[in-house]
């Protein structure tokens, strides 16, 4: 069976994949948006019992594409989301390409 290929956006809702999925999944979506220029995202973990938003901040903590996490705020999803900034690519001095 071919993978599912999916439309990278500034959100990834988690709530149709299964846990074991997760970590992959989120590796795989933070280095896609990286590849795009996308540097600011919303993950939706759902707010529960707070199991997956530990599991996901846990997992974002550890990533290396990761330069920043928060909470989001309740316009955005509240206790409900993550707000992940990604680390942006060094840039090379300006002053070589005049």
């Amino acid at each position: 069976m071919e993978p599912v290929k999916l439309p990278i956006e500034d959100s990834l809702d988690l709530h149709t994949f299964l846990p074991r999925e997760i970590p992959d999944l989120l590796e795989d979506y933070l280095a896609e948006c990286l590849k795009i220029g996308l540097y600011s995202v919303r993950i939706i973990h759902g707010k529960g019992q707070g199991v997956q938003k530990r599991r996901v901040q846990g997992l974002l903590q550890k990533n290396s594409l990761v330069f920043s996490f928060r909470d989001a705020p309740p316009e955005a999803g509240g206790w409900g989301a993550t707000l992940v900034e990604l680390k942006r690519p060094a840039r090379g001095n300006d002053l070589d390409e005049n």
